[in-house]
């Protein structure tokens, strides 16, 4: 099992590019990892994420609940990246979001405190800190300009050409939820896609 870790830990490594020997040993030892169950929660409405998360193994979907009481999937999150409410866990402020397990999943966690202290302490660590936030902008970006600038078909066709992998991992309520239609709608796309 520790063998095991040990290359979930330096495959996570890997994503710090610009690190030194001397950053990477002043994160390792903080690094801690958790496996959560399927069905299980990464975080809930209302909590305060206190590390950054990064999945090595697993699934993940992001959603909120509506006035209506109705989830809405935001997003999915799989391995190789990281799992976060980032603009609440850097204002360490309580998140409006729901993240939870669709598959049993390995998530290796590094604390904020530990974060912060690595931006002091190291500028590559303040460039660290910069990718991951143009990431998840450019996430958050193409989401909203995909509602804005494409119908339901293009926003299917864009999110298969761009997860192939996840197709067949996440069911059609989840992913309908995720594109703004209903589920009926998107079997309706997918049947007249089949006969393109």
């Amino acid at each position: 099992m520790e063998e095991k870790y040990n290359a979930y830990i330096s495959e996570y490594l890997q994503e710090f590019k610009y690190a030194t020997k001397e950053e990477l040993a002043f994160i390792r030892p903080h690094i801690n990892i958790q496996e959560y169950r399927k069905k299980s929660f990464y975080l809930k409405e209302g909590s305060i994420q206190r590390e950054m998360g990064y999945v090595s193994k697993g699934l993940l979907r992001r959603y909120y609940i509506n006035q209506k009481g109705r989830d809405i999937t935001t997003g999915f999150v799989s391995e190789n990246e990281y799992v976060t409410d980032y603009p609440a866990f850097l204002q360490q402020r309580q998140t409006k979001y729901y993240i939870q397990c669709l598959e049993p999943s390995i998530i290796l966690l590094l604390p904020y405190e530990k974060i912060i202290e690595s931006y002091q302490k190291f500028s590559n660590g303040q460039m660290y800190g910069r990718l991951i936030a143009e990431k998840v902008l450019n996430v958050l970006t193409d989401r909203v300009e995909s509602f804005l600038f494409n119908t339901a078909e293009e926003r299917y066709l864009e999110f298969i050409q761009n997860n192939p992998e996840l197709t067949n991992r996440i069911s059609l309520t989840h992913l309908s939820s995720f594109l703004g239609v209903e589920r009926q709608s998107l079997s309706r796309i997918r049947g007249k896609l089949v006969k393109k």
